[in-house]
């Protein structure tokens, strides 16, 4: 049973006096179900039903009041209803029953004291499609892949997890950690992939469990493609979307197809719907709100670093590197700076997005942005030497604030650049494996 963080938002949701239904989104296998049942030790009645299961289904098909539907529960599962103790009844594979979803709002307005959490395998591809929560009457948390931060705690690796979190990292601390880091984008975040490397410390072992997670990406095809064409345009994208991670895309003709822009479109954003990867939108604003442009290409950004290793064949190359801006042109490094901005928001869907000018021929081009309390902070993943950031110079000759973010494989240090009008501004370099703690970085200097 892995420490995972967003265990804490379920801690600060379980105290809330106006406490809703939570549904818990994310992609197949990243511990949803695993996280609930951890978190229900902390109950003293448990109740868990699985929606795929028809007498578990047929509860919520009998349109019974809110109060028979949890006698009934209780005498499904053969659980005495309890005067002490707090309840935590979970539904999971909810995308099965849509009544059940409709009843979600009965527990918020009538048995409150009742804690439900909902999940569902496929449930991100069928909201707003086949199934629709109660809005206003339901809360959302959005689970990822493992962090680099929660790969250290399963890996027994405490002092370096200590360490990752002093302001500043000692540098003494600073090739242990790259090392760390390494594995890490070696492995991956899925939990399966890494209890197989934990217990092995052999990548061989993590290969099944790649190959696995694959193969029920694309059995679950079937179920949410609108039809046989679509389906196999899913398939390609599926096949293709690891390759391209990290890349800025089009639609039109994606993977080398001959598919056109419509049906690729709506294949990559059901794959987006499932979590299995998201289309990043760029933004040409310097301050915020930093509203996104959808009339331009959007970067893709795949599940999980270790299944886009498997994908690519990477894996022995890792080895060998001191840098991992230096493979697969950079793509390797940007995918996994982008997995960790994301384990950062368990509560924003979309979170991610990066800088482009809005000038008309311009190439100029910011890896990620990143908003913090009323600026937006301008993140380069980079290897080169700071000279070489004219992008990022170009964001800074605007900016409503003067500090610039860049990760690398060096250690931690702070340089007083100028853009090319000179205006100053403050160049914070960080190692990769500080990305998670940005936020406490800045903090220092606001």
């Amino acid at each position: 049973m892995y420490k995972r963080t967003i265990y804490q938002e379920l801690e600060k949701w379980s105290a809330k006096a106006d406490r809703k239904p939570l549904i818990l989104r994310g992609a197949r296998q990243v511990g949803k179900t695993t996280i609930v049942a951890d978190f229900a030790k902390n109950y003293g009645t448990f109740l868990s039903l699985n929606l795929e299961l028809k007498a578990d289904r047929d509860l919520f098909e009998q349109d019974y009041s809110i109060g028979d539907l949890i006698s009934a529960i209780h005498f499904r599962l053969n659980k005495p209803i309890q005067n002490a103790g707090t309840i935590l009844l979970f539904i999971d594979e909810i995308q099965s029953c849509p009544k059940a979803a409709s009843m979600l709002r009965y527990f918020f307005e009538e048995r409150n004291d009742i804690h439900v959490i909902a999940a569902g395998s496929l449930l991100e591809t069928l909201i707003d499609k086949h199934i629709s929560f109660p809005v206003g009457r339901v809360e959302y948390l959005f689970m990822h892949p493992m962090s680099f931060s929660e790969y250290l705690l399963a890996a027994n690796e405490h002092e370096a997890h200590a360490v990752l979190r002093k302001i500043p990292c000692p540098d003494f601390a600073h090739q242990t950690l790259l090392e760390l880091f390494h594995q890490y984008t070696l492995i991956g975040g899925m939990p399966e992939a890494v209890t197989a490397f934990l217990n092995k410390k052999d990548i061989l072992a993590c290969n099944a469990v790649y190959e696995n997670l694959f193969i029920s990406f694309m059995d679950d095809v079937e179920k949410y493609a609108s039809n046989k064409t679509m389906a196999q345009v899913i398939r390609h994208a599926i096949a293709h979307a690891p390759l391209s991670s990290g890349d800025r895309i089009h639609f039109h003709g994606f993977g080398n197809s001959n598919y056109k822009s419509r049906e690729m479109g709506e294949a990559l954003r059901t794959l987006e719907k499932a979590m299995l990867l998201q289309l990043v939108y760029p933004t040409t604003q310097v301050s915020m709100p930093a509203e996104t442009d959808h009339k331009k290409s959007p970067r893709l950004q795949f599940l999980d670093i270790g299944m886009i290793n498997h994908a690519a064949g990477l894996q022995k190359y890792y080895f060998q590197l001191n840098d991992l801006n230096t493979i697969y042109r950079g793509h390797i490094i940007e995918s996994v700076v982008g997995q960790e901005l994301l384990a950062m928001h368990s509560h924003i869907q979309k979170p991610l997005k990066f800088w482009v000018r809005g000038k008309a021929q311009s190439t100029a081009e910011v890896d990620y942005v990143l908003a913090h309390e009323k600026y937006l902070i301008p993140i380069e993943v980079k290897s080169g030497e700071t000279g070489t950031l004219k992008s990022l110079m170009q964001f800074m000759e605007d900016a409503n604030h003067d500090i610039a973010i860049r990760l690398y494989a060096g250690k931690i240090k702070t340089d007083e650049l100028k853009t090319p009008s000179e205006r100053k501004f403050k160049l914070l370099s960080l190692p990769y494996y500080l990305v998670s703690q940005i936020p406490a970085y800045l903090q220092t200097h606001f």
